[in-house]
């Protein structure tokens, strides 16, 4: 079966990276009419079965170097892990087989895709516009139809424009997950190309040893749908996400007091009354890097840097 994440990076390579099928089937090894198949289907869940490829001992550690790559693509050259520390890294976490094929695989990955990841260079604190976004959630106390609640606030800003939206619900689960996401890309009016997380269950499954992750199959299907790569902090490293970081403080301060004061009869009323203010707060509040213009002003250049919004992900749970 061919997981997720290779099916996401296939759509990001016709879609963004505007590779021909050709140049995807090199690449990753696939054949034409796999590629094809993929490219043509609107594919809103895992895979249920595929022909079985032949696995190696490298096999089950291919998603956690490709996304230790990807970290380091972004990173100064003096940052980045050496092809020994990466099959140390794995060895670590089971691997046992030769580190010749790790090197194959490292060499492989870096002469298709990492080329292009590696494009986006690594300034410490500044982002391109339309480059990416932070997700975090928070637990916040308010009213809502009569009855005081704790609510899950997903909270969303882009890294350059630093554009923020908050929604929220009653609880973590996938389906809020994934509304979020459609909610907050509708607010931007498009996706960034990259998403950077902590590890939320809702999205990790399991946190290996260094930068090796296991991604939730349903959290994948959702990343391949809206054609962004997903990124997630260390563990216990929250300043890596240091923008949204900032935006749960602020928003405690300058919207969460109001809030508290006030009755919301629903959390549709609640949702309205945070969209209101958040946009007003982009023409209020200056942007860190641009003194002389409003976070709204700067996300009007970022709003075309956006990738276009497709028809929402259908991410609610089917029912036997």
């Amino acid at each position: 079966m061919i997981p997720m994440t290779m099916i996401g990076k296939v759509r990001r390579m016709f879609h963004r990276q505007n590779r021909s099928v050709r140049e995807i089937a090199r690449l990753t090894s696939l054949s034409r009419n796999t590629i094809s198949k993929y490219l043509n289907m609107d594919v809103q869940e895992e895979p249920k079965y595929q022909r079985r490829s032949q696995p190696t001992r490298l096999t089950p550690f291919h998603e956690a170097l490709v996304q230790a790559l990807s970290v380091d693509a972004r990173r100064s050259k003096k940052e980045r892990r050496t092809a020994w520390m990466l099959f140390q890294e794995i060895k670590a976490g089971g691997y046992d087989g030769c580190y010749s094929r790790v090197t194959d695989f490292i060499r492989g990955w870096r002469q298709g895709e990492g080329k292009a990841v590696s494009k986006s260079a690594f300034v410490p604190l500044r982002f391109e516009l339309g480059e990416a976004f932070q997700f975090d959630r928070s637990e916040e106390g308010l009213v809502v139809g009569g009855i005081y609640r704790k609510l899950q606030v997903s909270h969303m800003k882009l890294c350059a424009s630093r554009a923020f939206w908050l929604v929220a619900y009653p609880s973590q689960r996938h389906e809020m997950l994934f509304d979020a996401h459609t909610r907050l890309f509708a607010a931007f009016g498009g996706m960034a190309r990259r998403g950077i997380y902590d590890n939320m269950k809702t999205a990790v499954d399991k946190v290996h040893k260094g930068k090796g992750r296991t991604v939730n199959p349903r959290f994948a299907v959702m990343c391949s749908h809206y054609l962004f790569d997903p990124d997630f902090c260390n563990v216990a490293s929250g300043w890596e996400k240091g923008v949204v970081e900032k935006n749960v403080q602020d928003s405690r301060l300058r919207i969460w007091i109001e809030a508290r004061a006030q009755r919301f009869g629903s959390f549709a009323d609640l949702n309205a009354w945070l969209a209101t203010r958040c946009r007003s707060s982009w023409d209020q509040v200056k942007h860190p890097d641009y003194r002389d213009l409003s976070v709204a002003d700067v996300f009007e250049q970022e709003r075309a840097h956006l990738m276009p919004m497709p028809t929402p992900f259908d991410g609610y749970g089917k029912t036997r």
